[in-house]
């Protein structure tokens, strides 16, 4: 390969781990400002954390929810537009028709919205004497599959708790996704012993890039995220990572070592259908 056909195989993600405030307005300007660094990097793809412009948190859901567009879906479509970069919205509180959503709109380069993923798997879960959350309480979960496409390759939207589910990553590389996306906001407890292992094991198994993107960590905040947004290789190894602190991080995808990989290792080609389809397994 030439290697002026291998620079065109590349494109660089910026991943936005933000520090979350209780100002809207604050949040918004912050996230405005740190887009357009990450484009003057040479950032052809952005995104941003899960409820970037909201604490994270089943009682602010309501009061910082908006309809799309609203106010922080018109800031990233200008931004978009602004900077001529595909931008992954983080996350945001949705009202429609009176039921709540976790939404992370993506916009193209020309400001347009191309999707909303609204989060499929919500987040409830209880660790005695660790965490209990129940974004059931307020919010009610989407319904579809979300894939959009760049002139680079197709990229896959979840959110946070969707990285659990493996079924959804495949789903995604099926479809042809290259790049997957998960706006999350893991938290001191799940975060230091799930987190990476979880990214990893998607990049793995799919032979994809996997991308995160975490608040930064707020020890005031009534919900502490860990942090640690990261960008995981379709090897299975962290190619970039940040801390707990406000910082973008930066990841150089290269679909030709993605196709490398794919042919070295191939999996798609032997995985066995008529064994793991469900009307096939018999028990005994």
């Amino acid at each position: 390969m030439s290697a002026i056909t291998r620079a065109m195989s590349k494109f660089r993600v910026a991943v936005i781990q933000l520090h979350v405030s209780n100002v809207k307005a604050d949040n918004l300007s912050r996230a405005s400002s740190l887009i357009k660094q990450a484009a003057d990097e040479g950032s052809k793809l952005v995104m941003l954390p899960e409820c970037f412009n909201s604490p994270y948190g089943t009682s602010f859901f309501p009061e910082y929810a908006e309809s799309i567009p609203g106010e922080s879906t018109s800031m990233l479509a200008q931004a978009a537009k602004d900077n001529q970069v595909f931008l992954v919205g983080g996350s945001i509180p949705e009202e429609e028709n009176g039921k709540l959503y976790n939404t992370c709109p993506v916009f193209g380069p020309d400001g347009a919205l191309i999707l909303k993923h609204r989060k499929i798997h919500l987040f409830d879960i209880d660790v005695p004497g660790k965490i209990r959350f129940q974004e059931s309480e307020t919010l009610s979960p989407g319904s579809s599959l979300s894939v959009f496409d760049t002139p680079f390759c197709k990229v896959g939207v979840g959110i946070c708790y969707d990285m659990r589910f493996a079924e959804l990553a495949q789903l995604y590389r099926s479809k042809g996704c290259q790049l997957l996306v998960y706006p999350g906001a893991f938290n001191m407890t799940t975060g230091p012993v799930h987190w990476e292992l979880l990214q990893r094991a998607r990049a793995l198994d799919n032979q994809v890039y996997v991308a995160t993107a975490s608040p930064a960590r707020d020890e005031t905040a009534s919900y502490v995220a860990w942090g640690h947004s990261t960008v995981v290789s379709p090897w299975g190894e962290v190619v970039s990572k940040a801390g707990a602190e406000e910082q973008v991080i930066y990841a150089d995808i290269d679909l030709q070592y993605l196709a490398d990989v794919r042919q070295q290792i191939p999996i798609t080609a032997q995985r066995r259908t008529d064994l793991y389809s469900v009307t096939a397994v018999q028990e005994g």
